[in-house]
């Protein structure tokens, strides 16, 4: 199983869409894939249509258990199914927004998630894992679990500011790692009528030209519209444009990890 987290020290940057478009394609192109909220604002969860207030399995109860070291957990109870074939999702409470201060003296706490993961290799062939928007045990787990990173990013001088400190966090977790999985920084919501996003997007390309993706997620009222609606972008419209632009996005990170036959039988 290949682990790839998405994740933004800022808010609004489209990192819940992505997580669920890539999904929804990942799935549709063959591929089981499980989603993972680690977002205490539980926007993954509440897109499938549950209620982070009413979770009673999922993120939290993973962590209380390994808390509480209690041998053999199976992760596949804290698991739920959609209604989408391939498509399981590992669902937040509202509750995981206490989890940095019980955690905080028990040490040791920072590979859950990768742990309970590994033990999911042979169910799923892709995890995507959406990551909270603050520094913290659950960051720290998106961040450790993943060997792929994906940074979406307004293409706009605050988001630019904020990209800084979420490179910064990068650099200090994965300095203690061998070899640090790639970022990839993907603009989002770019809107090409506009001189800041334009200008903003050449800035992005001069600041991290090894790590920006040469394409952008356009502006898209789908995607509004396929989120009232709780189906993943790629089946609600196949023709939008976000899809179109995510698939391409996909197609790139497939190749480069290897998925040469899929994506030659789909181009």
């Amino acid at each position: 199983m290949k682990i790839w987290s998405v994740s933004n020290q800022k808010g609004g940057v489209g990192k819940t869409t992505t997580v669920v478009t890539l999904g929804g394609l990942l799935s549709g192109w063959g591929f089981r894939t499980l989603l993972v909220d680690l977002d205490p604002h539980g926007s993954l969860t509440s897109y499938f249509k549950m209620n982070p207030d009413e979770v009673e399995q999922g993120v939290y109860n993973l962590f209380r258990d390994a808390s509480e070291k209690k041998k053999n957990v199976n992760p596949e109870v804290y698991l739920a199914s959609t209604e989408f074939d391939g498509l399981s999702v590992l669902p937040a409470s509202t509750a995981i927004a206490t989890l940095d201060r019980q955690v905080a003296q028990m040490g040791g706490m920072g590979l859950v998630v990768a742990t309970a993961l590994g033990k999911l290799k042979d169910r799923y062939d892709y995890a995507i894992i959406d990551s909270p928007p603050m520094l913290g045990v659950l960051m720290i787990n998106a961040l450790a679990a993943c060997d792929h990173l994906i940074i979406p990013v307004l293409a706009e001088f605050l988001a630019l500011k904020g990209l800084d400190r979420m490179v910064h966090t990068i650099n200090m977790v994965f300095h203690s790692r061998k070899t640090p999985p790639k970022f990839t920084i993907v603009p989002t919501m770019y809107d090409k009528r506009t001189r800041a996003a334009r200008d903003s997007l050449i800035g992005l390309h001069q600041q991290y030209p090894d790590n920006v993706w040469s394409s952008v997620i356009p502006v898209d009222t789908k995607v509004r519209e396929a989120s009232r609606v709780g189906v993943p972008l790629s089946l609600f419209d196949k023709s939008a444009k976000a899809v179109e632009a995510y698939s391409e996005l996909l197609e790139q990170l497939l190749l480069e990890k290897g998925e040469d036959k899929l994506v030659a039988n789909r181009l």
